[in-house]
């Protein structure tokens, strides 16, 4: 039996054998190219519902740089809430801990990710950073310390892709029709907690979940993740070691929407989904996963992405409380 703590540090060794875990992903890439068209492609937002419900790729690569590629991997989609991580990210960077979380709670909601229930009847605060309104209040935050150009730079180094901007249609999509995140801004304005211009806020926000990411990109993010802030091809810190572990943390318990709960305990693993149909997951190894499947589940988390982790985890053993 491992001595305490043993376990944080152990080897996985079903990880070495690469025809093993090759055979693992093309399993979860069928099973999850099965289900991806049973899902609803996201609608609320018109530019999205143009995606191409039986779509589904992934991509994995690991700190060595050993990667695989499935299906639609390469496709260009928005990453909608998936930028949440990031801007999690950029405020303990630039405000630390303990100013980030006295503007945003760190407890699951158990609400659909745009609810204004809680918020209007049980916090002034945002019950996390995952849902629209926890990301909009350090949005509030952010807007008046960096713009735009100085977040998608930090995106594209975090995602370890250069090629990353802005989706125009997306982004003008989401202004005219985002009358619920108005809603949530302007609520917290109400109550006397958004820091920043409401509009400014929004536009800024609009902007980053507008971003045109692939699965592939998402990958490289749950690498730098996994790999305690590190790019591992470059060697350059990009996240501060004790800002990792609460990205982990705030992502197990709360990136997945009201489903995080059976997320975490059927996959294990710290991740986090968009209406866009991606997933970003960060895994032992330490390994990157990042998955587009547009077809989203009832909680809205692709549901091809969902299938293809959970049987990625269960095959290699990546659940964080998994011995080897």
């Amino acid at each position: 039996m491992p001595g305490k703590g043993a376990w944080l540090s152990m080897k996985n060794e079903l990880l070495t054998d690469r025809a093993f875990v090759e055979r693992v992903f093309r399993e979860a890439y069928e099973i999850g190219l099965s289900s991806a068209s049973r899902g609803t492609v996201a609608s609320y937002i018109p530019e999205l519902k143009k995606a191409d419900p039986k779509a589904f790729g992934m991509y994995m690569m690991t700190d060595d740089g050993y990667s695989l590629a499935f299906g639609d991997c390469l496709e260009r989609f928005s990453i909608q809430s998936v930028c949440k991580v990031i801007i999690l990210a950029e405020s303990l960077k630039l405000f630390g801990f303990k100013e980030t979380f006295s503007h945003v709670m760190m407890e699951p909601s158990g609400d659909s990710f745009n609810s204004i229930l809680k918020l209007d009847l049980a916090s002034s605060r945002p019950y996390n950073p995952m849902i629209n309104a926890g990301a909009i209040e350090l949005v509030s935050l952010l807007v008046n310390k960096v713009g735009y150009d100085e977040l998608l730079d930090e995106t594209r180094a975090l995602c370890m892709d250069p090629a990353i901007d802005l989706d125009e249609s997306v982004y003008h999509s989401e202004f005219e029709t985002g009358d619920r995140n108005r809603a949530i801004a302007y609520l917290l304005k109400s109550k006397g907690v958004l820091m920043g211009d409401p509009e400014k806020t929004l536009d800024l926000y609009f902007r980053m979940c507008s971003l045109s990411v692939n699965a592939k990109s998402l990958a490289g993010l749950g690498l730098v993740i996994a790999n305690n802030g590190v790019d591992p091809f470059t060697g350059e810190r990009l996240i501060k070691e004790e800002d990792v572990r609460t990205l982990k943390i705030i992502m197990f318990t709360c990136g997945m929407y009201d489903y995080s709960g059976k997320f975490g305990m059927n996959a294990g693993v710290p991740g986090k989904s968009g209406v866009g149909g991606g997933i970003v997951c960060a895994a032992r190894g330490p390994m990157g996963i990042g998955f587009y499947g547009p077809a989203l589940d009832a909680f809205g988390n692709s549901s091809g992405g969902v299938k293809a982790m959970v049987h990625i985890s269960e095959k290699l053993r990546l659940h964080v409380f998994d011995y080897n």
